[in-house]
């Protein structure tokens, strides 16, 4: 998530666009969604057909038609879990699938595997959130969270998907809080900012729908327009 933040908050100024954020950060773990058929069905096709940069192309395509360079930090964001992200730790990835079952990674042209959960990857997830936090604050973007949009909804999905579970360990075997604590910190960090946003847009849309209103009749002594005379405009 906070790869995706920075490489489109850098395409939104390059590009003179607007990104909702909300949408960026659900949109960066949305290749994980295989994960899900991986535990319900112990199908293991992690890192495959939703990491390829050929299906992302494909869904992004009627975006691009329709939003031209507006779509494009949303597609930066989506592409950076699998180009960057992953081909980064782990490797194994089916970037070209269907096309192709070749497996892509830094490990794959050579270099040191660099293994999920591993000391070198923490610290490099560690960095990326410093430094997005950083300029999450300096860019006064974190006051989107303090907003009630609707599309801060979204982020119900990272919550429940990907920020609980780790931390507390389920289904996961061990809690973040046990093997890196410092790690997890960043997890709830992002799990209360996001909370925040839901609750703030929970809040205004029951304002907006159960709130009182005023009933109350104008009173005809008070509220009536005073009429000036032509003499008072002259004056």
């Amino acid at each position: 998530m906070a790869l995706a933040y920075l490489l489109g908050k850098g395409a939104s100024k390059a590009l003179h666009t607007k990104i909702n954020i909300p949408i960026l950060l659900v949109l960066s773990i949305l290749p994980d969604i295989d994960i899900l058929s991986e535990f319900l069905f112990n199908h293991p096709i992690h890192r495959g057909p939703t990491h390829s940069i050929i299906v992302a192309l494909l869904i992004f395509l009627p975006f691009f038609v329709i939003y031209r360079k507006k779509a494009i930090p949303y597609f930066l964001g989506l592409i950076s879990h699998s180009l960057i992200g992953d081909f980064i730790a782990g490797g194994q990835l089916r970037l070209l699938w269907p096309l192709s079952q070749a497996e892509f990674g830094l490990h794959e042209l050579g270099f040191p595997i660099i293994k999920v959960g591993s000391q070198t990857e923490i610290l490099l997830e560690l960095s990326l959130f410093v430094i997005a936090t950083l300029v999450l604050i300096i860019s006064k973007d974190w006051r989107v969270f303090f907003k009630g949009r609707l599309s801060n909804l979204v982020l119900i999905i990272p919550i429940t998907t990907v920020l609980l579970p780790s931390t507390i360990g389920y289904p996961f075997n061990e809690s973040l809080l046990i093997t890196e604590p410092i790690l997890a910190l960043a997890h709830i960090f992002y799990a209360a900012l996001f909370s925040i946003a839901i609750l703030t847009t929970l809040k205004t849309l029951y304002q907006r729908w159960f709130g009182k209103k005023d009933n109350k009749k104008p009173d005809n002594h008070t509220n009536q327009p005073t009429i000036k005379t032509p003499y008072q405009f002259e004056k």
